[in-house]
């Protein structure tokens, strides 16, 4: 699976999270932090996934 792909079913994932904490009147500030680690978290595991293997 490419890294782009990957990245694009994340970013929808943290969209939909975004938009159900703002529905729950969660505030804004609480929102981007989640958002950040989210994207962080996103970026670590996207580059663990896709990663090719170093030929021996």
């Amino acid at each position: 699976m490419s890294f782009g792909l990957y990245a694009l079913g994340f970013l929808i994932l943290i969209g939909g999270l975004i938009y159900g904490a703002h529905l729950a009147h969660v505030p804004s500030r609480w929102i981007a932090v989640g958002a950040i680690v989210l994207l962080g978290i996103g970026i670590v595991t996207g580059v663990q996934n896709t990663r090719q293997k170093d030929p021996s």
